[in-house]
């Protein structure tokens, strides 16, 4: 609400890293702070509401688990469209390869310089026969027959749940699982350590269990834990006291509780088993085996990330043993000395620049806001499920103002041993597809909302266009800005000529694929269109590029005679520009009782049937505050908060004073005021033909 009232009727930049979270009305949030939900100035989008509901319900009969490929690729649709109808008239996005290729003249002159990004290194470490078949058991069992119900305890519970209590002991579920699923790729160290911990976890829940308690809470289950380890019964009795944690009786649980317990106990138990008798570490082995090795890790600062605190300190001790006091760890528990040091010897812009340290070992803590560009080599010590996180850590040495000319990545992946190095990569990929495909609608967790196949993950992995930004790059249309300035640089004729072409100018050439067709410019104010119109069929509209790529001709290009039913197809296109440009009376949607926009118009309407004691200026204030909720102009929060207060009259409601005194008080005043976006309408103005291209056959 607050963010709502600073951005309303000025122009105000947002920085985010994460517009975009799990669902389409993430971005529809951000645009509510710019745009009235039910009446934007987006060309040919009214109802961004109706537009976002509509994209959401595509996913509604979709389950994650069972119906993943369909999913992921839906969502991928629903981003096209977002990006389309809305996106691409309110972003501008520029990648570094853009940069480099349109702007190579602007760079050189100003001195900048961009280091060259390599391919992703993959690195694979070989499980043995024995090693493989655990690790590969171990998946199975954690993503498939681990029911998590010690996380989940109210699922059983055989009373009344909240379903926002009941959703968020599923989520709690999901995430230790994929806690489970990362700290076994992360290092063998971790995933042992955390099974002792989930044992430990279980032994103490299903103990308390058998002396008739189940303890809940929402926030401090973890420091329930902790008192119950050391008895501390005092304490855990405080915390009930206070409403922090809850106190159940085991007999209100369904018996299914305590057999999916031991369940899981077994399990645990079972996986424990398994991996006592492994000793080895392929991974670290690998590693070491490269420092020596590879001659770009042998000498430059080196910057290793991971996601697990507990990998971090192992592998920061074991490198320490080779490499005596040259090792940096740094996590989440580091102080603000320890971060000073990372800066002195990573950061190539630090005023007192050290050489104390050249290899750091740091969790995600260090993957964003810090320079570390004093290294050119990062190592994903585990697989970076989301591949932006990825993009991200390599962003840390990535700079403008980096003293190399070439930056280097390597990732980590598990294999089963071979000779082969097809036969290594395939087996890699297996494990990668297995981790996804195994856990279905959950894997979104695991690459953190990021909408991605069990079959694409290690590609994108070792992809070059991954750590460039630049993975579904289309052509751009700086190709024909670059074009125009060359003209005008190169021949200034020429751009006069172009400067001054007649209003509706119109010409023809040879176009085979699509002959007989006739492509239109069409612009309105600041809104732009291009239409296509062939023999009996309706116009079509077409995007920039595609429209510029058709209109696109050769200085040498024969020109060709207009024929007469180019007049006719010129009319076709006009009537669609006509439609697209006409903003016809958006159907109102069904919006559901519970909205508190909707409940508000109602209790408004009523009082504006009761306006004799209002004077000129309230009346034009009521009609201000209908106009925003119809138009979807007010916060839900501010709706929500105004409605609860419009209740508290009630008797009081029909007294139109006492509604105003209530809307005066909840809603702020420059609420009630347009947005910037309003007050400059981008479709402002007559239409008019540009120009016109007939596309003629042989």
């Amino acid at each position: 609400e607050k963010l709502a009232e600073i951005c309303r009727g000025k122009r105000v930049v947002l920085v985010t890293a994460t517009p975009y979270n799990n669902t389409p009305k993430d971005i529809l949030s951000l645009l509510k702070l710019f745009q009235k939900a039910r009446k934007s100035t987006i060309p040919n989008l009214s109802d961004l509401e109706s537009f976002f509901n509509t994209l959401d319900k595509k996913l509604e009969g979709l389950d994650r688990k069972e119906d993943y490929e369909e999913y992921i690729n839906t969502v991928k649709a629903n981003a096209r469209e977002i990006r389309d109808k809305v996106l691409k008239y309110l972003m501008v996005r520029r990648t570094r390869t853009e940069i480099e290729k349109y702007f190579s003249k602007d760079i050189q002159e100003q001195g900048i310089r961009f280091p060259e990004v390599k391919k992703p290194e993959p690195l694979f470490y070989e499980l043995n026969d024995e090693e493989d078949e655990i690790f590969d058991k171990t998946i199975d069992l954690i993503a498939n027959q681990f029911k998590y119900a010690r996380y989940m305890p109210m699922l059983y519970y055989e009373g009344k749940i909240d379903p926002l209590e009941r959703q968020a002991q599923k989520n709690m579920g999901r995430f230790m699982k994929i806690l489970l699923i990362k700290r076994l790729e992360s290092s063998f160290f971790a995933f042992r350590n955390s099974v002792g911990r989930f044992l430990r976890s279980y032994k103490i829940f299903i103990n308390e269990l058998e002396n008739g308690h189940v303890y809940v809470s929402k926030k401090h289950s973890k420091k329930i834990f902790e008192l119950l380890e050391n008895d501390d019964d005092e304490a855990i009795q405080q915390l009930i006291d206070k409403g922090r944690a809850e106190k159940y009786d085991s007999r209100n649980f369904s018996e299914e509780l305590r057999e999916d317990l031991q369940h899981d106990h077994a399990i645990l138990m079972q996986v424990r088993k398994l991996w006592q008798n492994i000793n080895r570490d392929p991974k670290l082995l690998k590693f070491l085996d490269e420092l020596s090795e590879n001659a770009d890790l042998q000498k430059n600062h080196l910057v290793i990330f991971t996601e697990s605190k507990e990998t971090a300190n192992y592998l920061s001790e074991k490198l320490n043993e080779t490499y005596t006091d040259k090792v940096l760890l740094f996590t989440g528990d580091s102080g603000e000395s320890v971060r000073d040091k990372v800066l002195e010897n990573f950061d190539a812009r630090a005023r007192h620049k050290k050489e104390d340290y050249r290899i750091l070992v740091s969790t995600e803590v260090l993957s964003e806001g810090v320079n570390l560009h004093r290294s050119n080599v990062v190592i994903n010590y585990d697989i970076p499920w989301n591949p932006t996180r990825m993009m991200q850590r390599v962003g840390r040495i990535n700079r403008i103002d980096t003293p190399f000319d070439v930056i280097h990545t390597f990732n980590f992946f598990p294999t089963k041993q071979s000779n082969d190095q097809i036969k290594l990569k395939e087996a890699a990929e297996g494990k990668i597809n297995a981790f996804l495909t195994l856990l279905g609608g959950d894997a979104e967790l695991l690459t953190e909302g990021e909408p991605i196949g069990s079959h694409e993950l290690f590609d994108r992995l070792i992809s070059k266009k991954t750590l460039e930004g630049d993975e579904e790059a289309e052509e751009s249309e700086l190709k024909y800005l670059q074009v125009i300035r060359d003209i005008r640089e190169d021949d200034p004729d020429l751009f006069e000529k172009i400067k001054h072409l007649p209003r509706k100018a119109r010409t023809a050439k040879q176009g085979s694929d699509i002959a007989g067709s006739l492509i239109s410019y069409f612009r309105r104010g600041k809104l732009q269109k291009f239409f296509m119109a062939r023999s009996k069929r309706t116009a079509e509209e077409l995007d920039f590029m595609a429209a510029a790529g058709l209109l696109e001709s050769r200085p040498d290009e024969e020109r060709k005679n207009l024929p007469r039913e180019m007049y006719d197809l010129l009319e076709s296109n006009k009537r669609a520009f006509v439609i697209a440009t006409t903003e016809e009376m958006a159907e109102p949607q069904k919006r559901r009782g519970r909205d508190s926009a909707v409940n508000i118009l109602r209790i408004l309407k009523a009082t504006m049937r009761n306006m004799q004691k209002l004077t000129e200026d309230q009346e034009l204030y009521l009609k201000k505050v209908v106009t925003q909720l119809e138009e979807g102009g007010l916060p839900k929060q501010t709706a929500k908060k105004t409605l609860k207060a419009l209740n508290a009259l009630e008797d009081e409601l029909i007294n139109p004073l006492k509604v105003l005194a209530v809307l005066q008080a909840n809603i702020p005043e420059r609420l009630l005021q347009s947005h910037y976006a309003e007050q400059n309408p981008a479709t402002f103005g007559k239409r008019e033909v540009i120009l016109s291209l007939y596309l003629a056959g042989e």
